[in-house]
């Protein structure tokens, strides 16, 4: 390949891995932090900060990859997808899956950087990331092993720290996983028209016309664990002030998509940027003021 044709490609590389869309590298950003900073007990050490960020960037970029690489027969007939550059020709599906594995080796060339434990722990993330993209043609369920996937990076955070991960560790885990099956199911909702005809699974369609309502219930069990969390941790008064605009974001989100117009539940789903902003910045002050 040229350097010419190289630098022709960067772009759908680029688009592939959705870094024009950064929403998804937020979404699994805030809790890598939230466990970095516990797991830290409020400073850890910047190299591990650095690290675990790159890692985000790199590891959701390369499950977008895989997911558009095991989709390419569906994005085509689904109306957001199909321009997507291996679902359009664009990208040859081969070249897309070299690209995922550059970003997997890419990944791994961080881990000697960290204790041993993490290199074996590093496995389940790639299980679950390279899992994840084919579930939806089995199950009604993908969003459980995307939440699975979004929070394995949260133990990996206690154990690179030389922690074990703990009860309030798995605490953690367990709402992160609750809370992306709540706003992925919402993103899920944008498409369930398009999904149906396509024969794709997902909560939303599981769920039917009782998704607000199992999506307010996750994520009423998603503060009801953040708020034990806070109790275990001695977060002090910020916590609550965290979790109460967590709360009024959510029912932001609500009433946004109770109409279930495509485009308000796509931006119900981009508000949970703020809530995990929200959370991180109760918990980096709680630490500062402890």
């Amino acid at each position: 390949m040229t350097s010419f044709s190289l630098r022709q490609r960067l772009p759908l590389y680029a688009e592939v891995m959705r870094l024009h869309r950064p929403i998804g590298i937020w979404l699994l950003m805030w809790p890598t932090w939230w466990a970095v900073w516990i797991a830290g007990n409020g400073r850890p050490a910047w190299p591990i900060v650095l690290i675990f960020t790159l890692g985000v960037v790199l590891m959701r970029s390369a499950g977008c990859v895989i997911n558009d690489w095991a989709d390419r027969d569906f994005d085509g007939q689904v109306s957001r997808t199909k321009g997507r550059p291996i679902a359009d020709g664009r990208l040859p599906s081969r070249e897309a899956l070299y690209l995922f594995l550059f970003l997997i080796a890419c990944s791994a060339a961080l881990l000697p950087f960290l204790n041993l434990q993490t290199f074996f722990w590093s496995f389940g993330a790639l299980a679950l990331a390279s899992l994840y993209p084919f579930m939806k043609r089995f199950t009604y369920l993908p969003q459980v092993v995307l939440g699975a996937a979004f929070s394995w990076a949260i133990p990996m955070a206690y154990v690179a720290q030389g922690q074990m991960p703990d009860a309030e560790c798995w605490l953690l885990y367990t709402a992160n996983l609750v809370w992306t099956v709540a706003y992925d199911t919402q993103y899920a909702m944008a498409d369930r028209d398009d999904d149906l005809m396509a024969g794709i699974k997902s909560t939303a369609i599981l769920f039917g016309h009782h998704e607000l309502g199992v999506i307010a219930a996750l994520q009423a069990v998603f503060l009801a664990m953040m708020t034990v969390l806070g109790l275990m941790l001695h977060l002090g008064p910020v916590w609550p002030v965290a979790l109460g605009v967590t709360g009024g974001l959510f029912v932001w989100q609500y009433r946004h998509c109770r109409d279930r117009v495509p485009v308000h539940c796509t931006e119900a789903f981009l508000n949970n940027h703020s809530v995990g902003m929200a959370l991180f910045a109760g918990l980096a002050i709680s630490y500062v003021l402890q």
